[in-house]
């Protein structure tokens, strides 16, 4: 079933006329449009996603971060950093997903989109917190989920899974302390049943 009340190639069309050369690509894939643009465009596209006749998506339901380091395993060569924020039309009853890469790897930055729609707030703060892509223009931007002490962004490929430290109550001290992790990693190999009539079955 398709999330869109008209034809999704029909709103591909409108896209691509009312955002012309702001847009990089428009793809249809699954019945969902994505709509990928530069960072210089940002701003310029995703307001005329909200006013635009025919457009017209006056809520911003989600915002997220995405690390393409290790995409196809390694085998992206594109940006690292992408923003993407899914958009709802209710008076048209249709969908897109808008996405922009940060230019540079190092420290990526893109536009807020906090003056256009109030919900990205919470939604780019997560996106810094984990992933730590500035978002310039924001009133705000702290972290949300870690702990202000907190080191690194743990949604990065490269961030190690037991992380860097642990925090943990001194009693001698009478406050919590931060310290090197003391979990050792270890491996773990799923046990593969290779019985031919397991359970029964032939």
């Amino acid at each position: 079933m398709t999330p869109f009340a008209i034809d999704p190639a029909a709103l591909k069309e409108t896209l691509a006329a009312t955002l012309g050369g702001l847009a990089k690509r428009i793809d249809l894939k699954l019945g969902e449009l994505t709509v990928v643009v530069s960072p210089a465009d940002y701003l310029a596209a995703a307001t005329l996603l909200r006013d635009a006749p025919g457009c017209q998506f006056e809520q911003l339901l989600d915002v997220c971060g995405v690390d393409y380091s290790d995409y196809r395993d390694g085998g992206w060569d594109g940006q690292r950093y992408c923003v993407v924020s899914h958009l709802l039309s209710i008076s048209l009853n249709q969908r897109v997903r808008l996405k922009v890469f940060a230019p540079d790897d190092d420290l990526p930055v893109v536009d807020s989109l906090t003056g256009l729609w109030s919900s990205a707030n919470w939604f780019e703060r997560e996106a810094f917190d984990l992933y730590g892509i500035v978002f310039e223009g924001h009133s705000d931007l702290r972290r949300i989920l870690t702990d202000y002490g907190f080191i690194g962004h743990p949604f990065r490929k490269d961030f190690p899974v037991s992380g860097h430290v642990e925090m943990r109550y001194d009693p001698e001290r009478k406050r919590v302390i931060y310290q090197p992790v003391t979990i050792e990693p270890r491996e773990i190999t799923p046990r593969i049943i290779r019985e031919e009539k397991y359970g029964g079955l032939q």
